[in-house]
């Protein structure tokens, strides 16, 4: 694909050739599949920001494989470091080797310095559903206690485990007897607060709600193994949680010996402008997740990083075959190496800011638009129907497929999927963030004419 190559679209989407794909693949899997549903292309290659599809359509990805290719489909630096590793050794377990330890190194380097000394690190199954069991498993082992808190709207995977930690009703009504003793409290979502309050006058009450059925003799729930939370709720509809709200949920879990979780499997990695989310807010968690990025170009790997009290497990605790993937740890540690040299975080801080001014002007413009929110280049476009308040999950819909017909991928998220979503690579440049923006204003203009 060539570098000068620029997001133009030439055929019906889909395409004929990608039409053919799509039904052999609608005949041969499973039902499950979700992607191909709302942005029904077969892609032939991609490089960089861009995909092509069979049908010679080129888009720009800002979804980047659902927020795991910080540095762009193929980069060049990663695919050399894969294609030597890919001669030397492949599938390691959990044997020491050089890969591992130089992904462990850069891993640690990026932590803030007080945590260094004190941080363990576990490699997990190589998804992130599975580094968040590992997680709540290390919580449990280390206080001895059952039950977990989690917060309305978050999403922590798929799993049984996960998914019991989830928000998403829809997901977990189809199955039976999920994990017991999860609790759910609301989150510092202020655009649509649970509590139906205002933050100007609220005295962020959540964190209140929180802090006094924890302390509460007679709550009804007893001191819980742990506290999960995303920082950035992602698949929730990109919704930071409030500064204090975040402060004092950290205070609160400290105070009473409550290991606290942070999911950073969507917003890590420098997806939000520093390599971890909680770097934003002042904190030092117990247990940080990551997953998604930690390869740079999508190789499978997962960890939990966490502070060496809590390393209580037994050999073999949570194992898994696939946790030793040297290619991801090769290309891993190379991503780190490539953000420092080529300045990503600062190039993510100045794309994510470009592309809030776009769309607050959108919003100021677009009366379907009720909120722009997100960190970095984790950002997120609320559309509300202006005559009802509803939710407009039709509109957001639309949106997504007309912004494909223009070249662009978006994702969907939040409640009934009425945020429109970027997570695009963290390489994405001035032309290409404006390349976005013009074609969100143009298919506002049109759809909301």
């Amino acid at each position: 694909m060539s570098a000068t190559l620029t997001p133009h679209v030439r055929t019906a989407i889909p395409g004929p050739r990608s039409s053919e794909l799509l039904k052999r693949q609608a005949d041969r899997e499973s039902n499950a599949r979700s992607y191909p549903r709302r942005l029904p292309i077969a892609v032939a290659r991609a490089q960089g920001s861009l995909i092509e599809d069979l049908d010679g359509n080129v888009f720009l990805d800002c979804l980047s494989g659902a927020g795991v290719l910080s540095l762009g489909h193929s980069h060049p630096d990663l695919v050399a470091v894969a294609e030597r590793q890919l001669k030397t050794f492949v599938h390691g377990l959990d044997l020491p080797t050089g890969p591992k330890d130089d992904f462990t190194e850069q891993q640690f380097s990026m932590l803030p310095p007080a945590m260094r000394e004190s941080t363990r690190i576990q490699f997990c199954g190589p998804t992130g559903a599975n580094a968040v069991d590992a997680a709540i498993k290390l919580c449990k082992t280390y206080t001895g206690r059952g039950d977990i808190v989690s917060f309305q709207g978050g999403f922590h995977g798929s799993t049984h485990a996960a998914m019991a930690l989830t928000g998403l009703v829809e997901q977990k009504a189809p199955i039976a007897n999920g994990l017991p003793g999860v609790h759910f409290f609301p989150y510092s979502a202020c655009h649509d607060c649970p509590l139906g309050l205002r933050p100007d006058s609220c005295s962020t009450n959540c964190a209140t709600y929180l802090e006094k059925s924890l302390k509460d003799p007679n709550g009804g729930i007893a001191k819980p193994a742990a506290v999960i939370l995303e920082l950035i709720q992602g698949e929730g509809g990109v919704v930071p949680a409030r500064l204090e709200f975040v402060r004092r949920l950290r205070a609160v879990t400290a105070e009473l010996d409550i290991p606290l979780i942070v999911d950073e499997v969507q917003s890590g990695c420098g997806r939000t402008g520093t390599w971890f989310a909680f770097e934003q807010y002042g904190i030092e968690p117990d247990v940080v997740v990551a997953s998604k990025a930690l390869s740079g170009m999508g190789l499978p790997a997962a960890v939990i990083l966490y502070h060496q009290r809590l390393d209580t497990w037994a050999p073999g605790a949570h194992s898994g075959t696939f946790r030793g993937n040297q290619l991801a740890f090769a290309t891993g540690a190379e991503a780190i190496r490539v953000i420092r040299r080529d300045g990503v975080l600062e190039n993510v801080r100045e794309r994510g800011a470009q592309l809030m001014n776009r769309f607050t002007a959108l919003q100021e413009r677009c009366a379907w638009v009720s909120d722009v929110r997100g960190l970095g280049l984790m950002l997120g476009i609320e559309l509300t129907d202006p005559a009802t308040g509803e939710r407009a999950s039709g509109l957001a819909k639309q949106v997504q497929s007309a912004a494909l017909e223009e070249g662009l991928i978006l994702e969907l998220g939040g409640r009934d999927d009425c945020v429109v979503r970027l997570l695009p690579p963290l390489t994405l440049s001035e032309a290409e963030a404006d390349f976005a923006a013009d074609v969100l204003d143009r298919v506002f203009a049109r759809l909301t004419a």
